[in-house]
Formats: C-alpha cells, sequence, structure tokens
C-alpha cells in the first residue's frame, strides 16, 4: 500500500463536487478502477495525473503557506500565541457556527457563535486571540476576515502589538 494521501485529498473533491466514481473518471478521461486504486492508497498518481482529476472534479490544488507560532508571554506572565503570517480558512469554516472548546471558552461553555454575524465573529476572534493555542487559531481565524476586524476588536496592548509586528508586518 503507498502513501494515500493523493488519493484522500482525490476522493474529498469527488465527494465535494457530488460526482461518483464514474462520471470522475469520465471527466478526467481514466478508467474507474484506476480511480479507485489511486482514492485506496493502491496507486499514487503523478502529480500531473492528481492535478487533471482535481480539475475535472472542480478543484486545482495550490502550495498554500503554512504559518508558524512563537508563543509570546505578556507583562503579567500569561502566554499567548502569534502566527508569522495570517492563516486563511475556508469560506464554510471561516462563516460556520461553532461552539469553542472549554480551555477558551470556559466562563460559557455552551454558546453557540454565528461566524456570519460580524459582532458574534469578533468576539470569537477576542477570545481566540487571547487564549488560542496554534491550533485554534489554524481552526476559527480567518486572516482576511481578522483584517477587517481589527481596528473594532478589543484587545491587550501586548496582543496587539504582537500580531501587528509578526501576522501584520
Amino acid at each position: 500500500m503507498v502513501d494515500s494521501l493523493a488519493g484522500r485529498l482525490i476522493e474529498s473533491a469527488r465527494l465535494e463536487a457530488g460526482l461518483s466514481g464514474a462520471e470522475l473518471a469520465r471527466r478526467a478521461r481514466t478508467s474507474r478502477p484506476t480511480l479507485a486504486a489511486y482514492e485506496h492508497g493502491v496507486k499514487s498518481p503523478t502529480l500531473e495525473t492528481a492535478t487533471r482529476l482535481l480539475a475535472a472534479a472542480g478543484f486545482r490544488l495550490d502550495a498554500v503557506p503554512v504559518p508558524s507560532f512563537e508563543v509570546v508571554v505578556d507583562s503579567r506572565g500569561r502566554p499567548f500565541t502569534v502566527p508569522d503570517r495570517l492563516p486563511r480558512l475556508p469560506i464554510r469554516q471561516a462563516l460556520a457556527r461553532v461552539r469553542l472548546p472549554v480551555h477558551l471558552n470556559w466562563s460559557d461553555p455552551d454558546r453557540t457563535y454565528d461566524l456570519t454575524d460580524r459582532r458574534q465573529r469578533h468576539r470569537l476572534y477576542e477570545i481566540v486571540l487571547r487564549e488560542g493555542t496554534a491550533e485554534d487559531i489554524l481552526t476559527y481565524i480567518d486572516g482576511a476576515l481578522l483584517v477587517d476586524a481589527w481596528p473594532e476588536l478589543v484587545l491587550p496592548v501586548q496582543i496587539r502589538r504582537a500580531w501587528e509586528r509578526t501576522a501584520f508586518g
């Protein structure tokens, strides 16, 4: 069995597009058994083949920069996490309805945030920027929406400066 990362990506794109394996194979000019072998990790497609399969499903293969993170300690000894670049989220994730884990929203653990609502999104961003780990930032913070919200967010000065220096720098 080969690494099936490419196969999982192809299968995910096919399902997201609502296509059957037979339909994707037809559109991509390949056989159904070959597509199944890719999706199940039996065979590994070339980059060119994976790109063609994704395009046939209406997707493209992109190289997306991955932020690295630094944990900074404020003057009161409280740590907070800052990326070296702003993360981007898929639109569905950036504008989802979410319930934060207890380590982030311990004071109101049952609250659901509707991220299509600007005020609720801003409140969630304030919480995640103050309390969040790298994983939390990658899960909940969309860089473009953060830039739009930035002037209105209520944040401690040290957090604001650290984010402006690194992520906005």
